[in-house]
């Protein structure tokens, strides 16, 4: 399990600076320049790598922040 911080949305309005946000595994978006993003509308989709810094978390506080997103939805 992968999360980013939005550190620029310029152009994307179906991003939040300073949110964090879960990114999905995509090895071809990854060759791209891209990452696979469940953005604002809940769905998933490419955004500029550039636009994220990857953030690591012991597994205790991704399940945490998965449960939180579960109760979110």
């Amino acid at each position: 399990m992968k999360f980013a911080i939005c550190i620029s949305n310029k152009g994307y309005d179906d991003l939040e600076s300073r949110k964090l946000y879960r990114i999905l595994p995509d090895e071809k978006a990854k060759g791209a320049g891209c990452l696979r993003v469940i953005d604002e509308s809940g769905e998933d989709y490419l955004y500029p790598a550039d636009c994220f810094i990857l953030v690591e978390f012991s597994e205790d506080i991704q399940s945490r922040l998965l449960g939180a997103i579960r109760e979110a939805a």
